[in-house]
């Protein structure tokens, strides 16, 4: 049996794995806190593509099964799926990292540790419950990193073999998993993911004694790469940062990012502010604001989906290279955009440079001006724009609203 005290208790620990993570107060005993692992999850964030992965069919039917039970994700504007079952397989860890609650160095809670067999049920039952659409696994490393890895591909093995699961399923790499085991987790699950954490080994150096940054992290993520390459995993491959725990900037973040996109080919970059807790080794340092991470995530976004070059995000940066509590779209727009726009005649490449305007209403404006000119902002409103950001960087009609001297 497995009790409510191990299935809050895990589900709880996972939260330096899922950025932006609330941190729920969970009553053990509590059956409500046990069925609100649906909610304690929308912060995991993957792109669902089950649909994609090549499953074998068999008589007796597969549990799960985006396709044949037409299960269908909720995803947020900004692309996230929830319902996941989040957990640690166990949070006993021997990395020493100086943020964990979990690491050896801190003072633990009390140990918990899922057998392959209690995980897979429970797994199911929660999905054949409805409380959640698939599983995002993640661990510490009770003796080695190994024989965890061999566990919890154990646990997913039986959900996939002798449950015909065939719902999402996100399996966090643990740092330095051997490569057979990242290639059997490449067959076996959609995503898979390592946390880079930090943008260099010597911040790492400062946050963990005991994982080598090259070696452990990055490394793996050149194996997942490969096998990614073979035909392996759908959705790919993420990572995650931990933002403000080893005093790094918003700049030397970034620039990590692009290195993760451009050389790792990660499909997603997440953010997750450093929050203190008691006795760890950081317990002293303070918090970092979430507006942090949510501006991280809006360059991010800015790079990826907005296409804007270097140049123009190094705008948005100050001084020192951090970020500053207002859209960095806006900074970059008052240092680049020189004079109001006439929407009737911009590229989609400059009126997607417009604070208010996003791929969505760029798109809409273009269609729109194929049938008739756009003269008042009452006609952008309705394709979506936000005006009263695009304002003063648009040029209506002959019209500008002001100049962007006095907008700055």
């Amino acid at each position: 049996m497995v009790t409510l005290e191990k299935i809050a208790r895990l589900a709880s620990d996972g939260q330096f794995d899922s950025p932006g993570a609330t941190i729920y107060d969970l009553d053990m005993m509590n059956l409500q806190k046990v069925k609100a692992l649906g909610e304690g999850t929308k912060h995991d964030i993957c792109a669902s593509t089950a649909s994609k992965r090549k499953v074998v069919d068999s008589p007796g039917g597969r549990i799960g099964d985006v396709i044949k039970a037409g299960v269908c994700h909720a995803f947020t504007p900004d692309g996230r799926c929830v319902g996941m079952f989040k957990t640690l397989f166990t949070n006993t860890c021997q990395h020493e990292c100086k943020y964990c609650p979990n690491a050896s160095v801190s003072h633990r809670p009390k140990s918990f540790k899922y057998t392959p067999e209690e995980l897979a049920k429970l797994t199911l039952m929660l999905y054949r419950g409805n409380y959640v659409e698939g599983l995002f696994l993640s661990s510490g490393i009770a003796s080695d990193e190994d024989r965890t890895m061999e566990e919890m591909l154990e646990s997913v093995r039986l959900l996939r073999e002798k449950y015909r699961f065939q719902g999402y399923i996100h399996l966090k790499v643990l740092p330095g998993a051997s490569y057979e085991h990242i290639k059997q987790a490449s067959e076996l699950v959609d995503r898979v993911s390592i946390n880079v954490e930090t943008p260099s080994k010597s911040y790492m150096s400062e946050l963990s004694s005991t994982k080598d940054y090259v070696n452990d992290i990055l490394q793996r993520q050149k194996y997942i790469r490969h096998n990614i390459a073979k035909g392996g995993l759908p959705a790919g491959q993420t990572t995650q940062f931990i933002v403000g725990a080893a005093q790094e900037t918003d700049k030397e973040i970034f620039d990590r990012m692009l290195s993760e996109y451009n050389e790792m080919n990660v499909k997603r970059s997440y953010f997750s502010a450093f929050c203190s807790v008691e006795g760890t080794g950081l317990e002293n340092n303070p918090s970092q604001p979430r507006w942090r991470e949510n501006r991280l995530y809006q360059m991010d976004w800015l790079h990826r989906i907005y296409k804007f070059e270097n140049k123009e995000i190094e705008h948005a940066f100050d001084e020192a290279g951090f970020l500053l509590n207002k859209d960095p779209k806006l900074s970059i727009a008052i240092n680049t955009i020189h004079s109001p726009i006439d929407p009737n005649e911009a590229s989609k490449e400059e009126l997607l440079r417009i604070p208010g305007i996003g791929p969505k209403s760029a798109y809409g404006i273009l269609k729109l001006r194929n049938r008739e000119r756009i003269w008042k902002k009452e006609q952008l409103a309705r394709l979506g724009v936000v005006t009263k950001r695009a304002r003063y960087f648009l040029k209506l009609n002959g019209w500008q609203y002001s100049s962007l001297g006095d907008w700055a």
